[in-house]
């Protein structure tokens, strides 16, 4: 028989990567959970979007004398003047052209003319709890990225506390207690590992980047962090005192038309509009590459000023320019999206599972903490039952803005300490669950309330239809659970069983 190609672990470094995975896990498995279940959602943000404002023109394409036009009425709009005009051009999963300032955002017909404000306020409550936290920015930003780190740390203290754990792969052994749920852990660690350790590291780069911006910025730079980024993404030229008439708009969309066809342009950026020093840029993807896309220069007559090199630059800016979908699976269609969301999900399985092991061992040694047991359930079903809810409450029309992060925070609260007053973790659980499903139901009636003519189109039809499923998928898991513990329950008791002495 070969020898294993993995080194021998002593019991002793066993035992100090467990407990480090433990500790790791106890101390941010909560924020780490939160990050988990919001990133898989947010991978669906554009349907979110979709489905919260469902009654807007939508179009493959805009013409540029349309998308002009909408920009132009947009801009002349403003009583502050805004320092940047953004044309974000439709997409495959976001068929709609949006005109956004600094202040405001307006969705465009195809003739041009301005429809509705736009306003999807759970799916932006939602992206802020993912990338922030809900804190300040830069707060917000190593917060999160220092999570991803941790989730690093977790998952290779994960690999060294379980030597055996890639040999026994394909292992799964059933029954009750805390085997299978060991085996249902560690399984999926090993499965999804690729997916869950890219996702935490690109997260990481993501959440720090601006930290180290930051700090390069103050030793090097004078606290210029455009500078930092400038070799990367493209330095701004100086701005130019003076006003001057808004910059030619139609032209650069057309230029990209016609000189880069197998393109898809996603924003059009006009920087410092009305100024003297006023210029655009196009974002276009490539569809065969992970870079979120390229910038394409013009200046403010709309005559082409070459590319910044994300998309045929240095291998770092390559590799920086793929960071972000790379995180968020902005690639490849509605396939990737799904891969996302059953990697995410088995993320989010695994960090569940790992806490409930945890707990199991200490009732097998003597040391139950139903309190903190039942506090983790409130973490664990709490978070999706605290976001369908607010989900509801935003559908509804009655809170909407910082209300949504206050109620979210303060009711994940509430259900957490009253979860450790009760103490019961089945009955945490139970209502919870109970809970979750009410308010998913809940949702897709206030949406089909306030939307009625919008239930059946493709707009909202998959969203309704997904959180239904869900509904009803919760729903049979509940109630194959109360009959499982009935029949428990109910067992007759084996009277020629001696006693265990």
């Amino acid at each position: 028989m070969s020898n294993s190609i993995w080194p021998k672990s002593s019991p002793q470094r066993v035992a100090k990567a467990l407990e480090a995975h433990s500790i790791i896990a106890l101390a941010l498995g909560g924020l780490i959970y939160i990050l988990a279940v919001t990133g898989t959602l947010s991978v669906f943000n554009h349907e979110f979007q979709r489905w919260e404002q469902p009654n807007v023109a939508e179009m493959t394409s805009i013409s540029p004398k349309a998308a002009a036009a909408a920009a132009r009425t947009v801009f002349e709009s403003e009583e502050v003047p805004t320092t940047h005009l953004y044309i974000n051009f439709p997409q495959p999963d976001l068929p709609r052209t949006v005109i956004t300032t600094d202040t405001q955002a307006f969705f465009a017909e195809p003739d041009g003319t301005i429809g509705p404000r736009e306003s999807f306020p759970w799916t932006e409550f939602l992206l802020d709890l993912h990338y922030y936290l809900h804190l300040p920015q830069i707060l917000g930003l190593t917060v999160v990225g220092a999570l991803g780190a941790f989730l690093i740390a977790m998952s290779i203290s994960g690999f060294m506390a379980h030597p055996r754990i890639f040999r026994d792969a394909f292992t799964f052994r059933r029954g009750s207690g805390r085997v299978p749920m060991t085996d249902l852990h560690n399984r999926l660690s090993v499965w999804t590992a690729p997916f869950h350790i890219s996702n935490a590291l690109t997260g990481a780069v993501l959440g720090l980047a601006s930290v180290l911006a930051f700090t390069i910025a103050s030793v090097s730079f004078a606290g210029d962090i455009d500078r930092v980024f400038d070799p990367v993404f493209g330095a701004e030229p100086a701005s130019v005192d003076g006003n001057a008439q808004l910059a030619e708009i139609a032209a650069p969309i057309t230029h990209m038309q016609q000189n880069f066809p197998d393109l898809l342009p996603t924003f059009f950026i006009l920087h410092d509009p009305g100024t003297a020093g006023q210029h655009s840029t196009i974002v276009a993807e490539h569809s065969d590459r992970l870079i979120f896309g390229e910038y394409y220069n013009f200046d403010a007559a709309g005559a082409y000023q070459g590319n910044v090199g994300i998309s045929d630059g240095t291998i770092g800016q390559q590799i920086i320019g793929s960071v972000y979908n790379i995180h968020f699976g902005n690639w490849g269609g509605l396939s990737v999206k799904l891969a996302y969301l059953v990697f995410g999900l088995a993320l989010c399985v695994i960090i569940a599972s790992g806490m409930r092991v945890y707990f199991i061992r200490r009732r097998e040694k003597g040391r139950a903490a139903p309190r903190l047991e039942a506090g983790w359930q409130a973490v664990a079903w709490g978070t999706p039952t605290i976001l369908a809810f607010i989900l509801f409450i935003s559908m509804s029309g009655i809170v909407t803005g910082i209300g949504l992060v206050i109620l979210f925070w303060v009711g994940l609260f509430v259900i957490f300490v009253t979860s450790l007053s009760m103490a019961n973790v089945e009955r945490v659980r139970r209502l919870l669950q109970a809970s979750l499903i009410f308010f998913l139901l809940g949702s897709v009636c206030a949406h089909a309330v306030r939307f009625p003519d919008s239930v059946f189109t493709v707009a909202t039809g998959q969203v309704s239809l997904a959180l239904t499923i869900t509904a009803l998928f919760l729903t049979t898991l509940k109630f194959r659970d109360h009959r499982n513990n009935r029949e428990y329950r109910d067992a007759p008791s084996d009277q020629t069983t001696p006693p265990v002495r």
